[in-house]
């Protein structure tokens, strides 16, 4: 089926360049994107924050047992 859609001229650009570079058309990469959005949609899917915890022991020493406002001073200084 033919349709049309007026986008961004930026966003297009953007799109014919991914398209290019990975040796694929715009029309395939406008499916993929729209079969991508509708799945999420169908799924009920909600966003999720991607785990940004990084591997280590925990807080450093001279913080075990510090209170939140000891940190927070130790971040950005004393201004009280």
């Amino acid at each position: 089926m033919k349709t049309t859609v007026e986008l961004p001229d930026p966003l297009v650009q953007e799109a014919q360049e991914v398209a290019r570079a990975e040796g694929t058309t715009l029309r395939a990469l406008v499916e993929d994107g729209l079969r991508a959005a509708l799945a999420g949609r169908r799924a009920g899917a909600r966003f999720r924050l991607p785990d940004a915890s990084v591997d280590g022991a925990g807080l450093r020493p001279e913080f075990q047992d510090a209170s939140w406002d000891e940190i927070r001073a130790a971040i950005y200084g004393d201004r009280a």
